[in-house]
């Protein structure tokens, strides 16, 4: 598997209920190991937290074919924000062999932080904050992002996480003329493009066509996709 930011359609349960599948971003990967995060959100997921070890699971994937590219950067910033953090640690594993990995994550409070650890040991620096400042710093992990991005000399932002930081990333990347990706987070019934759930609108020279991030993505260069 050589691509990062790509995902998993899992089926939670051998049965026609629940119909579809869900979509989980895959965390890291070892060898011929490849591990994936969640967090109970719904009845889907919850069907999962409750499948047992050695279980056999049906998995679809790797899916999409957008990944993350680093290739060529020296000073990468990776930003985060709550579950979207998950898919970025294999990226932030892979980058640091070869380019200064600055991370910024941002999480809800300090019951919501996850893989402190494990991001400090694959990154140059590792920001954290909360929204209300129960855990490390206050704020907005894309406002520390802004105070680093010259001292850093940052060549390229890498973020997965809501909607509204992935908005605000895109337009701050574009005003400093930075390179920047994002990974979307949208509902993939299929994986593969049929159930058309997952448009997205994307520039394609002077038109505004739409394409599907399960195919096309999860991961766009910002300035083309349209949010």
């Amino acid at each position: 598997m050589q691509n990062h930011g790509q995902f998993l359609e899992i089926r939670v349960k051998d049965a026609i209920e629940p119909l579809l599948r869900r979509p989980i971003s895959i965390y890291n990967i070892e060898g011929d190991i490849v591990e994936f995060i969640f967090q109970v959100k719904g009845k889907g997921t919850e069907i999962l937290s409750n499948r047992e070890v050695g279980e056999y699971i049906d998995i679809l994937g790797p899916l999409g074919q957008g990944s993350f590219n680093y290739e060529g950067k020296k000073n990468i910033a990776i930003l985060g924000g709550g579950i979207g953090v998950f898919p970025l640690y294999e990226l932030a594993k892979r980058a640091n062999k070869n380019a200064n990995v600055n991370i910024y994550l941002g999480f809800r409070n300090k019951d919501a932080v996850v893989l402190e650890d494990e991001f400090n040991k694959v990154s140059s620096k590792l920001v954290i904050t909360t929204d209300d400042g129960s855990y490390k710093q206050k704020g907005f992990a894309i406002d520390l992002l802004k105070q680093d991005i010259e001292k850093e000399n940052v060549d390229a932002i890498f973020a997965c996480g809501p909607l509204p930081m992935l908005k605000a990333v895109k337009q701050y990347a574009e005003e400093k003329k930075i390179p920047c990706q994002i990974s979307l987070e949208e509902r993939m019934g299929c994986g593969i493009g049929v159930c058309l759930g997952c448009a997205v609108k994307v520039n394609a020279g002077e038109q505004t066509v739409y394409t599907h991030v399960c195919k096309a993505g999860p991961v766009f260069d910002s300035n083309v996709v349209e949010i």
